[in-house]
């Protein structure tokens, strides 16, 4: 997994005052506002400037273009999301579908990631970009999750790292690809019981029967 080291989002060997972490949050922040009211079609560089009280040549010494804006605002709001552990795997999974069911019914999120999906159809460097700050780096709670539960003995230990990180690379697809769809494109919800009953397969696979009413 890929994760980027702090004080990546500047290109290498620039120099000149460091980033505002707190300019950064206000463009972020203004950004998923915009995105909301205007959609992607209408959104400009220069309504996101208006709307942070920022220089447009600001945005453009952290960001290239829109597309990049919009994916670092989208990450910024994924990397909120956490994994406490909850004393067993299945707890583990189940808290951390129901925030990311959260997560996506909030509209600025949901906007900006339905957004930048469909724009990456068309733009192969946006995949890319979604690849790296976006999936890359959530995949982290995969990878805590198993090592908790491998820790407690609810799952073997893979010696062999390409094996890991396809097994890390598959439950990642299952559940974000699950939820995604559920909350986004079918539109129906994503409440405990439906999550309890998504973990039982996880858990189980197909032989195992549904989590109790």
């Amino acid at each position: 997994m890929r994760n980027p080291s702090p004080g990546s989002g500047a290109p290498p060997g620039r120099t000149g005052r460091p980033r505002s972490a707190a300019a950064d949050a206000a463009i972020l922040a203004a950004t998923r506002d915009a995105l909301v009211e205007l959609g992607w079609s209408k959104l400009t560089m220069g309504d996101v400037s208006a709307r942070a009280g920022v220089a447009k040549t600001t945005l453009y010494r952290r960001w290239a273009g829109k597309s990049e804006l919009v994916v670092d605002a989208v990450a910024e709001l994924f990397d909120s999301l956490e994994l406490p552990d909850r004393g067993s795997l299945e707890a583990d999974i189940e808290y951390v579908v129901l925030r990311f069911a959260e997560l996506l019914r909030r509209p600025e999120a949901r906007t900006a990631l339905m957004a930048v999906v469909a724009e990456s159809t068309r733009d192969e460097a946006l995949r890319d970009r979604i690849r790296s700050a976006i999936v890359d780096r959530q995949k982290r709670l995969v990878v805590l999750g198993r090592e908790r539960a491998q820790a407690r003995g609810e799952l073997p230990y893979e010696e062999d790292e390409a094996v890991a990180d396809h097994t890390t690379d598959l439950i990642f697809d299952v559940i974000a690809g699950t939820v995604v769809h559920r909350a986004l494109v079918s539109a129906e919800p994503v409440d405990e019981f439906w999550v309890a009953n998504f973990t039982a397969l996880l858990m189980h696979g197909l032989r195992g029967g549904p989590a109790a009413a």
